[in-house]
């Protein structure tokens, strides 16, 4: 009896991952954003936390945490760089020492008018409808919801 082997699997190509896609679109939405965000004197990472103020404002830093996905040794440098920049204040909760509240300074919540053009400049240099966009955001939600299940 000759024994066969299994069929092979192909050797995955990199723009038929779906991981890759991302990674890359990542990156070039980044480079939309940075030549902007370099003009106010931001990086991405910091219009990520600012963007959250501006939706709600003196949040604890968990909670800007849980709303980026990001942890509070990743936050709180950053945080502390933003603070030595003006653009936030934080300050221990008066009812849980434990809890750190990060709110906006005058100066943090200017650059909420200045950062209104930036939407708008990465929208249209997605050469996306309005309706395509929607729809992709939906789906890369979607996505995400369904990653973080598995995680």
């Amino acid at each position: 009896m000759k024994l066969t082997k299994p069929p092979a699997t192909p050797t995955p190509r990199l723009n038929e991952e779906l991981c890759f896609s991302l990674y890359a679109a990542s990156l070039a939405m980044g480079k939309v954003y940075r030549k902007r965000l370099h003009q106010l004197g931001l990086t991405y990472p910091q219009y990520l936390v600012l963007l959250v103020l501006w939706e709600q404002d003196a949040l604890t830093v968990s909670g800007i945490g849980d709303r980026l996905f990001l942890d509070s040794a990743t936050l709180t440098p950053m945080l502390k760089r933003m603070e030595a920049l003006q653009l936030i204040s934080r300050e221990r909760a008066l009812d849980d020492e434990r809890q750190v509240i990060v709110a906006l300074t005058p100066l943090g919540d200017t650059l909420r008018e200045q950062a209104k053009t930036l939407s708008a400049a990465a929208f249209c240099a997605t050469k996306c409808s309005a309706v395509e966009v929607r729809a992709l955001n939906q789906q890369l939600i979607n996505l995400r919801a369904g990653l973080l299940q598995n995680a």
